[in-house]
């Protein structure tokens, strides 16, 4: 079920048209710049975007021009993990696991959930209750699970936040017990909160 979910999710992002795509990534980085959760942290966890996902470019400058810590994820897709590294510019991103951007320059800048206030992850499709269908790998839900006791913090909980287009907002996500569920999506449309943050 899953798997014939992600491939029509995956079509109906796919077929936004381009200038249509270009105002909804506006808007959806319009409503994430004015959220107090995004305003207040210090240290972010993003990811740069590839394909068709809300695109994030606009979104990795503006965390290195406020002066916040910018962190994204490479892939060790033999340990089958997500490994944590700060980006000091966006020239530092090369293609990595399946062409995805990930940090090149990696000596000296490894970090972990304890240097990180918001956590912002990509997905495929997600429902009304905040639960997510990512691309099947299973890195955001080993990274968000693997973050549960470390989520709470001194300042309050670490929010994981999913940017999202409405066509990608669905009825019903199949969740199993491994799979994390985010505390908030940010479409064009609308922000869905599932928890008080």
């Amino acid at each position: 079920m899953k798997k014939t979910l992600r491939a029509r999710l995956l079509k109906t992002r796919d077929s936004i048209p381009p200038e249509q795509k270009a105002r909804k990534d506006a808007a959806i980085m319009e409503r994430l710049f004015a959220l107090d959760l995004f305003k207040n942290a210090k240290g972010l966890l993003l990811y740069a975007s590839f394909r068709s996902e809300v695109d994030t470019t606009r979104c990795l400058s503006e965390t290195i021009r406020l002066g916040k810590r910018l962190i994204l994820p490479a892939v060790d897709s033999r340990r089958r993990e997500l490994i944590l590294y700060e980006v000091k510019e966006i020239s530092e991103l090369k293609p990595g696991y399946m062409g995805i951007p990930e940090p090149a320059i990696r000596e000296n800048r490894q970090v972990t959930l304890k240097d990180i206030d918001l956590i912002i992850v990509p997905g495929v499709g997600f429902d009304q209750e905040c639960n997510r269908l990512g691309y099947g790998g299973g890195y955001y839900d080993r990274l968000l699970g693997g973050a549960t006791g470390q989520r709470l913090r001194s300042g309050g909980r670490i929010a994981a936040l999913a940017l999202a287009f409405e066509e990608q907002i669905t009825e019903k996500i199949p969740s199993e017990p491994h799979d994390v569920k985010v505390d908030m999506i940010i479409t064009d449309k609308r922000v869905i909160c599932c928890h008080v943050l």
